[in-house]
C-alpha cells in the first residue's frame, strides 16, 4: 500500500503498480445523505417494504455510492489533491448493503508522461469480493504549486 502524500503526487513521483485505498460503512444515514446529494431517492434504495418485493430481497445502497469511495481514492490518495477525473467504466457485480464495509481501491496500471494522464484500475470490495470495477482516466499536475505564505 501506497503511503499517501497530503499535497498529492504529481506525474514524476508515480509508478506502474501503485495502490491506495479507503474503507467505508454502509450506513441509514449515509444513504439518505446520498440520496439528498443526489435526488436518487429510488425506493429499492430508501423503502424496505417496496425493495423487498424486488429480486433484491431487501434495500440496497446505490452503486454510485460506492463508485463515490473510489472517486474519495483518486481526490484525496491516489493522485491526489490536483488530480482531475477525465473518463471512468464501471461494472456492476453485487448489490452493497447497510451493514457492509466497502473497501474503495485504485491502482495505477498505466502513465503517459506526454498527456500527464494516468490510467487506473478502480474497485470498490466488500468482504474481499468485487462489487464494482472499472478503469479511470486521471490528468495529474505536472509540478507543485508553489505555496503562499
Amino acid at each position: 500500500m501506497t503511503r499517501p502524500r497530503l499535497d498529492g503526487y504529481i506525474l514524476d513521483e508515480l509508478s506502474v503498480g501503485m495502490t491506495a485505498e479507503l474503507s467505508r460503512d454502509i450506513t441509514e444515514e449515509r444513504i439518505q445523505r446520498f440520496a439528498e446529494a443526489s435526488d436518487d431517492f429510488n425506493p429499492v434504495h430508501m423503502d424496505e417494504a417496496f425493495a423487498s418485493k424486488t429480486a433484491y430481497r431487501g434495500r440496497i445502497a446505490h452503486g454510485l455510492l460506492s463508485a463515490s469511495f473510489v472517486s474519495a481514492v483518486v481526490g484525496t490518495l491516489l493522485p491526489g489533491p490536483g488530480a482531475i477525473y477525465l473518463h471512468q467504466t464501471m461494472d456492476f457485480h453485487k448489490p452493497v448493503r447497510i451493514g457492509d464495509v466497502v473497501v474503495g481501491r485504485v491502482t495505477i496500471t498505466h502513465i503517459d508522461p506526454e498527456s500527464a494522464r494516468v490510467t487506473l484500475k478502480t474497485e470498490c470490495l466488500v468482504n474481499g469480493e468485487a462489487v464494482l470495477d472499472g478503469e479511470a482516466v486521471i490528468r495529474v499536475p505536472r509540478r507543485r504549486r508553489p505555496s503562499h505564505g
